[in-house]
């Protein structure tokens, strides 16, 4: 990401009323999060971005997190799924964002979308440098035809877009995973929500 276009990015997003923060790298990002979440009940949204930046052990030895990615034995994914819904913090990452700042996610169960826009005290959205695109029409076609081929593939479901990993084919499988789709022109009203840019490719 060029240097003007991720300070354009932060300053649409201050006047849409967002908190944001911004890394030169990822590390960098995770000990800021370590640092100011504590003594919190914390969910997770599925995001490779989380994973890649080893939150949950971070976050875990000093809150109680919640995440359908880590699921504990006598627990359930759904079990996990909604404690992350009704925790004070809520963490994940974006499938697309634009130079104005709409945030573009597209989910399968949608509990991360449902948790992104309501139910908690204060969100925050990691966001990398791939996940920029121009504008909201991008970030729409981002979301759809790179972002979700390439979850789709890693969660192994058998639809088009997962046995090629290159687009998506609008199917109708059973095993499609982009069900729900989330737009935010605004933030939020309500809580909180800080906005993490990183100037590293993050995720899908």
């Amino acid at each position: 990401m060029a240097a003007e276009p991720f300070h354009t990015l932060k300053e649409h997003l201050l006047r849409l009323g967002y908190q944001v923060s911004c890394f030169e790298t990822a590390a960098e990002a995770a000990d800021h999060l370590d640092r100011v979440i504590d003594q919190r009940t914390v969910g997770f949204g599925g995001s490779m971005t989380l994973e890649q930046m080893g939150l949950y052990e971070r976050l875990s030895s000093h809150n109680q997190v919640y995440w359908h990615h880590r699921v504990p034995q006598g627990s359930t994914s759904d079990d996990l799924r909604h404690k992350a819904g009704t925790a004070s913090v809520y963490l994940s990452s974006v499938n697309a964002i634009s130079e104005k700042g709409e945030i573009v996610n597209i989910d399968g169960t949608c509990n991360r979308i449902a948790s992104i826009v309501y139910g908690h005290e204060k969100v925050y959205l990691i966001i990398g440098k791939n996940k920029m695109a121009t504008d909201l029409e991008q970030a729409i076609d981002r979301a759809r035809n790179v972002a979700a081929p390439l979850n789709a593939r890693r969660l192994g479901v058998q639809t088009p877009c997962a046995l090629r990993a290159d687009r998506c084919y609008d199917c109708q499988s059973p095993q499609r995973i982009c069900r729900g789709l989330s737009i935010l022109w605004n933030k939020p009203l309500g809580g909180e929500y800080e906005i993490i840019l990183v100037r590293e490719s993050l995720g899908y």
